[in-house]
């Protein structure tokens, strides 16, 4: 954790900015967008319901970009906070931009901002929280939008 930053608050802004999160996947359309199957396992472990769409499944940007454009009115970009993840996010929001799609970085930037010096790729999203919601006494069902840690479902 960064330095003077105490860890307790980082964990409790992580949690609430993960469910609001959860609460955005009620939105009819709404599509969180990951760089691989890692990631959508840890995403899908920690609650999330809603439409999944994976940069790595043998697509181009271009291609995945137009498969969001077909079947969501709201994409949530959720890769990994490095380099390629950052090079993913702006590439995808080059090709969304001018469709009719709503185009949400803020979620990647907040959570960047949250985990940094812990964390770099969203695949250990999961592991994270749950180290956390332990060493701080959290049920981890109130992380995970009421789950343990159910397996993902098959997309």
């Amino acid at each position: 954790m960064q330095r003077g930053r105490d860890p307790a608050v980082a964990f409790a802004e992580f949690v609430e900015l993960w469910q609001k999160l959860l609460a955005e996947a009620g939105r009819p359309g709404t599509t969180v967008v990951v760089e691989g199957e890692r990631d959508r396992r840890s995403v899908r472990r920690l609650g999330w319901p809603g439409g999944l769409a994976v940069v790595h499944r043998g697509r181009t940007i271009s291609a995945t970009a137009q498969a969001l454009v077909d079947g969501s009115r709201r994409v949530i970009v959720l890769t990994d906070w490095d380099s390629e993840g950052g090079t993913f996010a702006r590439r995808l929001r080059e090709f969304l931009t001018a469709d009719r799609v709503e185009l949400d970085l803020e979620y990647r930037r907040r959570f960047a901002r949250i985990l940094r010096g812990e964390l770099v790729h969203v695949e250990g999203l999961f592991g994270w929280a749950r180290r956390n919601a332990e060493r701080f006494g959290v049920p981890f069902e109130e992380i995970a939008g009421g789950t343990e840690a159910a397996p993902p479902p098959t997309e």
